[in-house]
């Protein structure tokens, strides 16, 4: 892989890698850039029914933004952007609005801004050596979006304790708080994620993505606004639930259309 954003499709599955391992995958405005392309690109390609985000080596999936770029950035006296402003889009954000599965396989720790991209993701598989950690409470910076999105992933007072601390949570203990969907030995990563990968994709991708934008967008809402919601593809209507529940009669594998 020569590039620093890798991007690859097989059997419905796109996988993207990070690979910067010189700067433990540290992403610089040039990969975050290039993250929010793939991503978008991964969103509107119909044969994509999955994604799956990851970093190159064992020693780290993200270790955040590129500490030296904003450290070369504040010695020229130019400002640092706040998030959600500015010109491009939140890569973070990105993520979180990608309408399709998506999966974040930890094959290091992730920390700072890697592990808001974690959290961007639907589901964490973990190596046993990863930990999260968001030290932002350290480096006097903001962890914006974790700051959101972690307090509505696991209790309160625990997802605070990391934001005040900084103190990195092992694999074992995420898998325990839910933040983590599993643990596996490092060897055991790929094969793990890529079951999981091929499950979702062998499920009918209207449902899935029905599932994705429902649950996305319906997250804060009250239970009965948010089953009136209707958003995303409609299942109900589609030659694909007839092909279902055909297939299912049959006795046989379905042929989705995504239609």
């Amino acid at each position: 892989m020569n590039e620093e954003i890798g991007y690859e499709i097989a059997d419905h599955v796109a996988t993207v890698t990070i690979n910067r391992p010189q700067r433990r995958n540290a992403i610089d405005r040039a990969a975050q850039e290039r993250l929010v392309q793939l991503f978008d690109e991964a969103s509107a390609d119909p044969e994509v029914r999955v994604v799956v985000l990851t970093g190159t080596g064992d020693r780290a999936f993200c270790s955040g933004l590129d500490l030296k770029e904003l450290d070369d950035v504040a010695r020229t006296g130019q400002p640092l952007s706040t998030p959600m402003t500015g010109s491009s889009r939140n890569v973070f954000e990105t993520v979180l609005e990608t309408y399709k599965p998506t999966i974040a396989a930890l094959n290091g720790p992730a920390v700072a801004g890697g592990c808001e991209l974690a959290l961007a993701c639907d589901l964490r598989i973990a190596s046993e050596h990863a930990f999260l950690s968001l030290p932002e409470a350290r480096r006097g910076m903001g962890a914006n979006f974790a700051s959101v999105l972690l307090p509505r992933l696991v209790p309160r007072a625990v997802a605070l304790e990391m934001l005040y601390t900084g103190a990195p949570m092992d694999a074992a203990t995420a898998v325990n708080w839910g933040l983590c969907n599993r643990a596996v030995p490092a060897g055991a990563l790929a094969d793990t994620v890529a079951g999981i990968a091929a499950s979702i994709a062998g499920s009918a991708p209207l449902t899935v993505r029905r599932y994705k934008e429902m649950a996305v967008k319906g997250w804060e809402l009250p239970v009965p606004s948010a089953l009136r919601l209707n958003v995303g593809p409609n299942p109900y209507a589609s030659r694909d639930r007839e092909e279902g529940v055909r297939a299912y009669l049959e006795g046989r594998q379905p042929q989705w259309e995504g239609r």
